[in-house]
């Protein structure tokens, strides 16, 4: 039994005791014992209504009036259910004269008296316990985060070297192949991107365009005929997105959506910015002999994790396959 379950079951044990010893030297151990169980039984009938039912369905979903008006209505039912229980109890088994109904009305006020109390407090308690959640797990987030940057920070061997031994290859090859050399520059730049940039909230998206570009200049060199690409875009290079964001759908397409042997290998990618919105679109041929790969979509899998922790429900994420063409969109808020 978890711990959380055993600290429940703890508390209604010792709230149950407490009003058994409460009532015992006026009622005898029977009645006593009798009314401790039922007024257990409605007090927990309260709270887990509240918290369990009513919270979450109504008051979590900005319905605070239908919340208030269903806890009314509740309490009002409970309250009725248990003075008639608690009338029924005692003139059955404890008392042959039953009491005025002046009585059982006085009873029901200060039944619905008595549950109000309880349920405010389980309201002010599901406060607290949603307070709790949403620190534990901005907690858990922080930590994962600087967990992130330790790893990151003992990936990073000696950077600067690596940066200075490409730039010396660079020169020597410029010489020589300058074709060869602007792409060691491009591998440099996205070194560079990875030590400097990935690491940050935000970048630039002119940055993160230069960063896709080098990427697809280097994966050209590892297929054999021309690709037919071309990169519409109509943003502001002012905006700033999380890095990275946009680096999927490109790698999944040379991943995937080339075939090495074919001199027809078309691919269309769009960015737009609208309506403080930007618009990410990849569209790429079908390959006739895919690529077999265990970890085909993870990408993709991992990409909507990581755009619900940033934007939560606030993006939309398509990938389909349409005459021999796959298609992937995103569309996030600026």
């Amino acid at each position: 039994m978890p711990v959380t379950m055993r600290l429940q079951w703890g508390l209604w044990i010792l709230l149950l005791l407490l009003l058994f010893f409460t009532l015992l030297p006026e009622d005898g151990f029977v009645q006593s014992g009798a009314y401790a169980i039922l007024n257990t039984g409605f007090y927990a009938l309260v709270v887990y209504g509240n918290i369990s039912f009513l919270y979450p369905r109504l008051f979590l979903k900005n319905r605070k009036v239908l919340y208030i008006l269903a806890a009314v209505a509740g309490l009002l039912v409970a309250s009725l259910l248990r003075t008639y229980s608690m009338m029924w109890i005692y003139n059955t088994f404890f008392n042959m004269k039953p009491h005025p109904e002046l009585v059982t009305t006085m009873i029901f006020v200060r039944n619905v008296s008595g549950l109000l109390t309880i349920f405010l407090l389980s309201f002010i308690l599901r406060i607290f316990i949603a307070y709790f959640v949403l620190k534990r797990k901005a907690e858990e987030m922080q930590q994962q985060h600087a967990q992130t940057e330790l790893e990151l920070l003992k990936s990073q061997v000696q950077p600067h070297f690596l940066f200075n031994t490409l730039n010396n290859i660079y020169y020597e090859a410029f010489r020589e192949a300058p074709h060869t050399a602007l792409l060691i520059e491009r591998l440099s730049e996205i070194m560079r991107y990875f030590v400097d940039e990935s690491p940050k909230d935000k970048v630039n998206l002119s940055t993160e365009i230069n960063f896709l570009e080098n990427y697809i200049a280097l994966e050209k060199i590892r297929i054999r005929h021309e690709i037919g690409l071309t990169f519409t875009r109509d943003i502001d290079d002012d905006y700033r997105i999380p890095p990275m964001l946009l680096m999927t759908f490109v790698e999944n397409i040379f991943k995937h959506g080339i075939d090495k042997t074919s001199t027809h290998n078309q691919i269309a990618i769009t960015l737009l910015c609208r309506n403080n919105h930007l618009i990410f679109n990849t569209r790429n041929e079908l390959p006739l002999h895919p690529v077999a790969s265990g970890q085909r979509g993870s990408g993709i899998d991992n990409l909507r994790k990581r755009l619900l922790l940033l934007y939560g429900d606030n993006f939309e994420l398509k990938t389909e396959r349409s005459d021999n063409h796959f298609n992937a969109s995103l569309t996030v808020p600026l």
